[in-house]
């Protein structure tokens, strides 16, 4: 089975979608975020995302209410706003990604968010990890009759059957995730890959959140058809997903790596190339 979200169609066979994940790596700066849009098209990755949350929706007053020193302030509520884009910024995101002409879309921790994102008419939406179990979300997310991709992080079987009875799986992207940031080697356990592409009847991908590139590569050779990888212009910069994220040479080097895949893989069927004729003619004695 194969999904359409743009001009990618997604599924075994087809070309490998690279996400490149915004995220929140922008730090609220609209500048920033075009750097990151710039980096993404020069590396020809297919979207970018964002990630889109109404605050006092998705936290408490208590956890809003928490010292937490940025930039912004002394509170987790000056952080989180800080860093929250609203709806200026995303004119401008979708106005520079048109002229740009790559997809993007974003990640709805909320009801309210994915009616607002909903405005600018999106390819498909995002399920988070963290927002896997939301019910609620699942249902009005589905009701936008869009592509949606899950992502699995920190959750269980159960609980990933339980939301794709809720979306189905009918234009549904499932991807393997590991849910730390960053991630260790020995827990991102790509063999998921092959387990979920064995029971599940949707195209199967993975959002990696360790530090270098050869596990995304991994993970095609595996099977995945889509591939979220964090993005950033400088790992150092302040922010919780700076250090998981590839620089702009790195998400380059990536995609190029994954074009390349099927030229290394080939065919399967065993050949003598003409490059070896004269090799074997020299080499062999019978």
């Amino acid at each position: 089975m194969s999904v359409k979200i743009g001009k990618c169609k997604i599924g075994e066979g087809e070309k490998v979608m690279v996400i490149a994940e915004c995220g929140i790596n922008h730090n609220g700066d609209i500048n920033i975020a075009k750097r990151l849009i710039d980096s993404a098209v020069n590396a020809k990755c297919d979207a970018v995302k964002f990630q889109k949350r109404t605050i006092d929706i998705v936290y408490t007053k208590e956890e809003l209410d928490k010292p937490r020193e940025s930039p912004w302030g002394t509170t987790n509520r000056e952080q989180k706003e800080g860093l929250e884009f609203g709806y200026d910024e995303y004119v401008e995101i979708d106005k520079y990604c048109k002229e740009k002409n790559i997809m993007w879309f974003a990640s709805c921790w909320d009801e309210e968010s994915v009616d607002f994102i909903d405005q600018f008419n999106p390819p498909c939406y995002k399920i988070a990890s963290a927002s896997l179990t939301d019910d609620e979300l699942l249902k009005h997310t589905k009701s936008k009759d869009k592509p949606i991709i899950i992502s699995t992080g920190m959750s269980t079987v159960s609980e990933i059957n339980h939301a794709l009875k809720i979306i189905g799986q009918d234009n549904t992207i499932v991807l393997h995730c590991t849910s730390t940031y960053p991630s260790k080697l020995e827990e991102l356990n790509l063999k998921v890959i092959d387990t979920y592409k064995k029971y599940l009847r949707c195209p199967i991908g993975y959002s990696g959140h360790e530090i270098g590139l050869l596990e995304s590569v991994v993970a095609v050779t595996l099977g995945a058809c889509v591939i979220e990888r964090h993005i950033t212009l400088d790992r150092a910069m302040y922010g919780s997903d700076q250090a998981a994220s590839i620089e702009p040479q790195g998400i380059a080097r990536l995609v190029k790596d994954i074009q390349e895949i099927p030229v290394i893989l080939g065919n399967g069927n065993k050949k003598v190339y003409d490059s070896e004729e004269a090799i074997k003619k020299k080499l062999r004695r019978k």
